[in-house]
């Protein structure tokens, strides 16, 4: 029994320190903190900066090359995250590119015209008084020429009005049922493509966590 019992404290020591690593390895480095604050991460914003975290992930290029990418999420979704891209990455779903939206000063609409994928940016809904969930650090947007927002009167960004016809499918596009889309929908996500109007193609968003 005396020799029992120093095993299992050593055992609580180990899972002790495996979560205690889990819970912080994505913390936001310091030199990305000076990047991110009042550019896409807001002091007034709804999400403290402890609660996001940052990461590497792997992607296919257009260029049919691996490339790895920086992006910012809530840390409720980090591991999902990790997931999702391997996820992505294994079938061969291409993404032009993958960095922090602080690249692009937090400009919105730069960073879409450069088909940039990116989560992270403290700004309020187009057109209303709420948050993103972006804001929150939920949300994220996938090449988004190719898959552009469409409203009565609007296609963002302006080179996304290409992809219109959603039949044609060409590399980078989402559609329902390919593997982009299944695999952020069989984790609970949903997809802009889905909604009614208007139609956020490049768009999913983590409400329950």
């Amino acid at each position: 029994m005396k020799r029992i019992i120093p095993i299992i404290i050593c055992i609580a020591i180990i899972l002790g320190s495996a979560k205690k690593e889990l819970i912080t390895k994505h913390d936001v480095p310091s030199e990305i903190k000076e990047k991110i604050i009042g550019n896409s991460w807001k002091e007034k914003g709804p999400v403290d900066i402890r609660d996001l975290a940052y990461l590497k992930v792997k992607y296919l290029g257009f260029d049919q090359k691996k490339h790895m990418g920086d992006i910012i999420v809530n840390k409720d979704i980090a591991k999902e995250i990790e997931e999702i891209f391997n996820e992505l990455y294994q079938n061969s779903f291409p993404i032009e590119k993958i960095r922090l939206i602080d690249e692009y000063n937090a400009d919105d609409n730069l960073s879409m015209e450069d088909n940039n994928s990116s989560a992270l940016c403290v700004r309020n809904i187009a057109g209303k008084d709420e948050w993103s969930m972006h804001s929150y650090g939920l949300a994220i947007d996938i090449n988004p020429v190719q898959n552009p927002f469409i409203s009565e009167t609007t296609v963002s960004p302006e080179k996304g009005k290409e992809y219109l016809d959603r039949k044609n499918v060409r590399q980078g596009m989402i559609v329902k049922g390919d593997p982009c889309y299944n695999t952020f929908i069989k984790r609970g996500w949903v997809w802009g493509g889905d909604w009614e109007t208007p139609k956020d193609y490049m768009h999913f968003e983590k409400r329950d966590r």
